[in-house]
């Protein structure tokens, strides 16, 4: 088995519930700006895959050098053993970024990254002439942050939000690596009744199914290193089989998704069946306000609509206003809402015991937190 300095990357405000996921796989990790860094081998690859619920992707990092000229670029790029990662046949889009240095022509640099990589496998492979590019694709990224490159390579593939699930979404989706960070900071367990009131195509409910029973969100999925030669198909049998045993699934669920929207319902209904949830979860057309229940001790986890056009702010002022009141008569139910609207909290007639920022794709939104009573 090889050593390979790994990075799982993720949305801003995730990093740390990424790292407690990467620890819980076994392996000691360093956390920046949106990326955290592991040490593993192959089968860390797979299952780091197969299992991070809330990372992005998960990427080799290839090679991290100085470059302030062009030259320094292709020659360092060009020192890296490739061949031990890309066989001669490999597919390999380069793609790139650059932040705060001299060499900021990010064309130029994919151009540079992408010569030195073939020159050196042709003198690895023994080949002269063009490599044909036939087989399977290692996507590589060269990002030059103040002048130091750093060259990775996607194992991934499609994002990791993308579990499979989802066949239909509504016009403002929430993505499923979001929607697993929302359940996991609500430290919801699977004994507690669990609603979302504004559930739209069903993917916090789903998401929170999937924690309760503990099945791997990666598990009915391809992924790129998948189709690679250096990675034996024994690893990711292993890694899925491993996930099989883990998942619970007889732990009883009581999820419940609403929305205003019929159409929404059938499309979670929809996404419910696809993900096997289809008899665990039940979605129903509701208004939130219209939310009741003698249960006690349930977590209730939404994404309201924010309100982008004129007529609408008022509506959604009213209906989160609504629900802080319906809210009331259920005090020990704890509440997380995200939301970009700043004055929520004053809306929902209650001051947040926490809030978090996070952001949903570019929209900058806070996670109001309302702790319930204990029974």
């Amino acid at each position: 088995m090889t050593k390979f300095k790994l990075v799982a990357t993720s949305a801003m405000g995730l990093e740390s519930i990424v790292a407690d996921e990467v620890k819980a796989l076994g392996y000691e990790t360093t956390t920046e700006n949106g990326k955290i860094y592991f040490e593993g081998d192959e089968r860390a690859i797979a299952r780091a895959n197969i299992w991070l619920r809330v990372a992005d992707r998960v990427k080799i990092i290839a090679a991290e050098f100085p470059a302030k000229t062009f030259d320094e670029l292709f020659e360092r790029t060009k020192a890296v053993q490739w061949e031990k990662f890309l066989p001669v046949d490999a597919a390999f889009p380069v793609q790139g970024k650059s932040v705060k240095s001299t060499l900021f022509s990010v064309p130029d640099c994919q151009a540079i990254v992408k010569k030195a990589i073939v020159e050196r496998l042709k003198l690895a492979h023994k080949r002269i002439g063009f490599l044909d590019e036939s087989g399977a694709t290692y996507k590589i990224e060269v990002s030059i942050l103040k002048d130091i490159a750093t060259i990775t390579i996607d194992t991934s593939g499609a994002g990791l939000h993308k579990r499979g699930y989802r066949q239909e979404q509504g016009e403002a989706p929430l993505k499923e690596t979001l929607a697993a960070a929302l359940v996991k900071i609500s430290k919801w367990s699977p004994n507690r009744p669990f609603v979302d009131p504004f559930c739209g195509s069903g993917t916090i409910p789903i998401e929170a199914a999937m924690i309760g029973q503990n099945i791997a969100p990666g598990y009915n999925r391809d992924f790129h290193s998948e189709a690679w030669s250096w990675m034996p198909k024994t690893i990711w049998d292993d890694v899925r089989n491993e996930a099989e045993d883990l998942a619970n699934y007889d732990q009883e669920l009581q999820i419940i998704g609403t929305d205003i929207d019929h159409k929404m319902i059938q499309i979670a209904e929809q996404n419910s069946f696809e993900s096997g949830f289809a008899d665990l979860i039940t979605f129903k057309q509701m208004q939130a306000r219209d939310f009741s229940t003698t249960l006690t001790d349930g977590v209730m986890i939404g994404n309201p609509p924010y309100g982008e056009r004129i007529g609408e702010i008022e509506v959604i002022e009213k209906v989160i206003s609504d629900l802080g009141y319906v809210l009331e008569q259920h005090p020990t139910w704890s509440v997380y809402m995200l939301s970009s609207m700043e004055n929520f909290e004053q809306l929902y007639g209650k001051k947040a015991t926490k809030k978090r920022k996070l952001f949903n794709g570019f929209i900058r939104t806070d996670y109001y937190q309302f702790w319930g009573k204990r029974s």
